[in-house]
């Protein structure tokens, strides 16, 4: 992902550039996905431009944090499992566990509140990684209750809060 926008003014404040990684599943919360990869550009430091090649262990290495929005029940299975059966589970399969991973889950309520899903994200919690919880609304199937993928500025607010956490780039 490419942005030609730069950001000169905050350039003196930012010592090293952050790289974040953002993995996107088939939920319809994926509409947000320009909004928010919009407003991460907006974070001083982050990244303008992406290299090749990206094959998973590239993008691992690349990569200071990942994020994972949204994430789907599918995904979250896959992931609590260990298969890694496309580019995305790869990369989280991949994934160096002292870098964070935040993830958003996103799902119909009824799936929310399968027991299945408080075991898989329990499982994503013990390998380190970091949940953006979801929020209750009147999602897009007509469903009221959790299951909506958490607000774009939430995600953006815990982003900028864990790179700082983190000290931002890992690389020179």
């Amino acid at each position: 992902m490419e942005s030609s926008a730069s950001c000169p003014a905050a350039a003196p404040l930012v010592k090293k550039q952050s790289h974040v990684l953002v993995g996107v599943t088939g939920s319809v919360a994926a509409l947000k996905l320009p909004l928010l990869v919009s407003r991460l550009l907006d974070i001083p430091g982050m990244w303008k431009c992406r290299s090749d090649p990206v094959l998973h262990i590239d993008l691992r290495r690349w990569a200071d944090l990942m994020l994972v929005a949204p994430l789907d029940a599918n995904t979250l299975g896959k992931v609590a499992s260990g298969i890694c059966d496309n580019l995305l589970t790869c990369v989280i399969r991949a994934w160096d566990c002292r870098k964070p991973l935040l993830f958003c889950p996103a799902m119909n309520t009824v799936m929310w509140e399968h027991p299945i899903t408080a075991q898989q994200l329990g499982q994503l919690k013990a390998f380190g990684y970091v949940e953006i919880p979801c929020v209750a609304k009147k999602l897009v199937c007509g469903d009221q209750g959790l299951g909506a993928m958490a607000e774009v500025g939430t995600i953006v607010d815990k982003v900028k809060e864990v790179l700082f956490q983190h000290g931002g780039s890992q690389q020179s």
